[in-house]
């Protein structure tokens, strides 16, 4: 069985943070499907052009495609790496932490 890809409307809006992860600054924007639900991460650092704004770029594109393959954000959170106090230890990890901490819970989940 393969999985459809939920398209995206061409106009939609989004949201953005400013964090830091590992000593460099990090901004995330956020898009949703119409329902709510997160769709969509861009990420990138203040380095353009440096191998960690690649890394996180490329994060953000797989992450994206989950999400729009139907894969929960819980699911993806805790896939990523953390350190021994549970923390994100990456600049993904974090923003969908920051993203997460946002939103209301949801009860039924």
């Amino acid at each position: 069985m393969i999985a459809q890809r939920i398209r995206l409307p061409n106009r939609r809006l989004n949201e953005s943070l400013a964090f830091t992860c590992n000593g460099l600054r990090y901004i995330a924007s956020f898009g949703s499907f119409e329902n709510g639900d997160l769709a969509e991460v861009f990420l990138g650092n203040s380095k353009a052009g440096s191998h960690s704004d690649a890394a996180a770029k490329d994060s953000a594109i797989i992450c994206s495609l989950a999400l729009q393959f139907g894969v929960p954000l819980d699911a993806i959170r805790h896939a990523l790496l953390r350190d021994s106090q549970g923390n994100a230890s990456s600049p993904l990890g974090v923003a969908l932490d920051l993203y997460a901490a946002t939103r209301p819970i949801d009860d039924a989940a």
